[in-house]
C-alpha cells in the first residue's frame, strides 16, 4: 500500500520535481499539500502546517520545499506531531536549527532525511567508486549559471537565510563531500556582494587537501557545472551537475539506476527510511556554506537588479 505524504511549499521546486517524482512512485500518495500560494489540482490544499496535521492524522510523511529561513518552524511542527520529515536542501537556515531537528527526530523516534539531490546525479556513485583507493592530488569545482534563469524574480535568494550563489554551490560541495574520501576544511573564500542585495552573486572557496571552487551567478550561456579530480591513478571530470563522467578525457558508460532521476531516487530513499525510522542528516556541505560566510572576504560587485 502507498504511504501517505504531504508536500509543504508549492513552488518552483515542488511543481517541477517533487510533485511529479511523486506521483510518478508506486511508494507514495500524495494526500495533501500546503501552501499561502500554491496549489496541485486534485490534492487537498491547506493554508497551514498546524491545520494540516490535526486535520489529516493519517498523513504520516511530510516533505519540506519551502525556502530555508520559514522552514524551521514547519519541521519542528511536523516532527512533533510525530510525522516523518523530509527536507529540500539545504536542511535549515542555520545550523543551530539543523541540530535542533536532528534532536527533535531523535526524541519523537520518527525519520528525519536531509536530501542532497544532485548526489543523486547519474555519474556520482560511479564517481565516487572510481576515486576510492586513489590518492586525490588536487580537485575544483566550475558552477556557474544564470539566477535569473534559475531563480527569475525570487529576492529570497538574495536576502540573509538566502545564501545567493551559495544556493546552487551548495548542489557541487553535497558531489564532493560524497565522491572524495578526505574531510575537507575551509581555509579562506572571497564573496562577491552586489551593492544593492543581503548575499553573495560569486564566491571563490579555497579548502585544504589542494581543493578549490568558483560559483558564479552571473554566466549568460549556457550552464557550466562541473568538477575536476586530479588523482595518482588519472584525472575525473563530472559534468553537467553529475550527470556525465569522464575519466581521462574519455567518458564512461554509466549503469542504469533504478528509479531513475535525481528525486525518484530521494523519495525511494525516503521510504526505507522509514522502516526503522531511521535518519540520514549529513551536514558537512552546509557546514561549508557557513564556514564561507565566517572566515570569507566581502568584494563589492556592483549592482544586481532582475
Amino acid at each position: 500500500m502507498a504511504m501517505k505524504i504531504a508536500l509543504v511549499g508549492i513552488g518552483k521546486i515542488a511543481v517541477d520535481q517533487h510533485a511529479p517524482s511523486i506521483s510518478a512512485s508506486p511508494e507514495w500518495e500524495l494526500a495533501a499539500t500546503v501552501s499561502r500560494r500554491g496549489a496541485l489540482q486534485g490534492v487537498e490544499r491547506y493554508l497551514d502546517i498546524d491545520t494540516m496535521l490535526s486535520a489529516r492524522p493519517d498523513i504520516p510523511v511530510v516533505s519540506l520545499c519551502l525556502p530555508p529561513v520559514p522552514r524551521f518552524a514547519y519541521a519542528k511542527a511536523a516532527l512533533e506531531a510525530g510525522r516523518h520529515v523530509m527536507l529540500e536542501k539545504p536542511p535549515g537556515a542555520t545550523l543551530a536549527e539543523c541540530y535542533a531537528l536532528e534532536a527533535l527526530a531523535r526524541q519523537h523516534k520518527v525519520a528525519l532525511f536531509a536530501t542532497w539531490h544532485s548526489r543523486e546525479a547519474a555519474a556520482v556513485s560511479a564517481a565516487r567508486d572510481w576515486i576510492e583507493g586513489k590518492e586525490v592530488l588536487r580537485a575544483h569545482i566550475t558552477w556557474r549559471e544564470d539566477v535569473r534563469k534559475w531563480h527569475p524574480g525570487q529576492d529570497w535568494v538574495f536576502e540573509p537565510g538566502g545564501m545567493g550563489v551559495l544556493d546552487p554551490g551548495i548542489n557541487a560541495l553535497s558531489i564532493l563531500t560524497e565522491i572524495l574520501p578526505e574531510l575537507l576544511r575551509l581555509q579562506g573564500a572571497r564573496l562577491h556582494f552586489p551593492e544593492n542585495r543581503g548575499t553573495p552573486i560569486a564566491a571563490d572557496l579555497e579548502f585544504s587537501n589542494g581543493v578549490t571552487a568558483e560559483f558564479d551567478w552571473r554566466e549568460r550561456g549556457r550552464e557550466i557545472w562541473t568538477i575536476e579530480v586530479e588523482t595518482d591513478g588519472g584525472r575525473l571530470m563530472l559534468a553537467e551537475g553529475g550527470a556525465r563522467m569522464f575519466v581521462d578525457g574519455i567518458e564512461t558508460r554509466l549503469s542504469e539506476q533504478s528509479p531513475s532521476g535525481e528525486y525518484p531516487r530521494l523519495y525511494a530513499r525516503m521510504a526505507a527510511l522509514l522502516g526503522n525510522s531511521e535518519i540520514e542528516f549529513d551536514l558537512r556541505p552546509m557546514i561549508h556554506v557557513a564556514d564561507a560566510f565566517m572566515i570569507g572576504d566581502r568584494v563589492a560587485a556592483g549592482r544586481f537588479d532582475w
